[in-house]
């Protein structure tokens, strides 16, 4: 089972749990779409997105990825771009409490999030890796990237694969706070909560991350993915 869904004080709780390092093939990618789409449609009073073991996900799992045939590359490219217009689709707040490595799909799906959380743990990189994996940005994380993160440091991450600690992620505005792991998994649900308790939360998350959710859900549904030939 490569994701685990729970119940943490009245907080949905949806953990990649894929050894060694939460990487994502095919079945994990689904998991998660199916995942979000069920959050949709429940409305818990708040979603926590974490990774199980030292990691929280390490991005597209490139071994599976290179052992499908070209039809299920293909598939799988199509399968990001909806998993991320899941995850935005969400109305609830959605606070994703990483654990550990955010590498390139790990890392959007971090931007995802409403409120981030990092664990303060010895040694592990964020970053958009994607040129240094040889895996292309299909087209929902490339929305995703476009709008959450400053050109600048758009250009610098993704051309250089250059990593951050999770400091450096919060110091550059990434993620919002630092904590020690071991608290990890209590202060999201308590920052869910804060945040659900907002009257006009929804509506005002609708105002502010609607327009990026309607632009990749259409990506999604026309399963138009510009680069595709990229991925062979």
């Amino acid at each position: 089972m490569a994701i685990a869904v729970g119940e943490v004080e009245e907080c949905r709780m949806i953990t990649i749990d894929r050894p060694p390092v939460n990487a994502l093939d095919l079945e994990a990618i689904l998991a998660l779409e199916a995942a979000f789409v069920a959050a949709a449609a429940d409305r818990p009073r708040g979603v926590v997105l974490t990774g199980a073991g030292n990691a929280f996900c390490a991005g597209v799992d490139t071994r599976a990825f290179g052992s499908y045939d070209r039809a299920t590359r293909h598939e799988m490219v199509r399968a990001i771009t909806r998993m991320v217009a899941a995850l935005l689709a969400i109305p609830v707040p959605v606070v994703v409490a990483v654990n550990g490595h955010a590498l390139g799909g790990g890392f959007v799906l971090m931007l995802g999030g409403d409120y981030r959380l990092v664990a303060d743990a010895a040694g592990a990189k964020l970053g958009l890796t994607e040129a240094k994996a040889g895996v292309p940005f299909p087209a929902g994380p490339r929305a995703m990237i476009a709008a959450e993160l400053a050109p600048s440091l758009l250009r610098r991450l993704t051309l250089t694969s250059a990593t951050l600690s999770p400091a450096e992620a919060v110091a550059a505005d990434i993620a919002d706070t630092l904590v020690v792991p071991e608290d990890l998994i209590t202060q999201a649900c308590s920052v869910a909560a804060a945040m659900a308790a907002q009257p006009a939360f929804g509506a005002v998350k609708q105002q502010v991350r609607g327009p990026l959710a309607a632009r990749v859900a259409a990506l999604a549904a026309s399963g138009e993915e510009p680069f595709l030939a990229a991925f062979g």
